[in-house]
């Protein structure tokens, strides 16, 4: 499965940007897609998962009401859509996503197979 994320760039405080990642559809039912970030000497912080069963989405709480998980119809495509962003929201954002068959779409990075390259994303004031 490649994973492959375009969208990131620059945006001003309480500015918006949308990411997205193109991927392989598998033909897989019942699987788990993420997006994670990461900055500098932190580890890899999970913020939005959507289980393909039902559409299950699950949001950590820095980003709950300001971004919004979701795929294209075809399973081809994820997105993120970053409203109301913030200075602390600059970092290196990755999709990913797990084999299947999943129930549940945890924010461990252990649990996801596939990452793409990841996009860099920038606020500023």
């Amino acid at each position: 499965v490649d994973l492959v994320e375009s969208g990131g760039g620059s945006a001003q405080n309480e500015g918006s940007l949308r990411l997205s990642c193109a991927r392989t559809s598998y033909g897989i039912e019942d699987y788990c897609v993420a997006w994670f970030r990461q900055t500098p000497g932190k580890e890899r912080e999970g913020l939005a998962s959507l289980w393909s069963g039902d559409g299950t989405t699950i949001y950590a709480d820095s980003v709950k009401g300001r971004f919004t998980i979701s795929q294209n119809s075809a399973k081809n495509r994820l997105y993120l859509q970053m409203n109301n962003l913030k200075l602390e929201d600059t970092a290196i954002y990755y999709c990913a996503a797990d084999h299947g068959p999943s129930a549940y779409c945890p924010f461990q990075p252990w649990h996801y197979d596939f990452w793409g390259q990841g996009t860099q994303v920038t606020v500023s004031s």
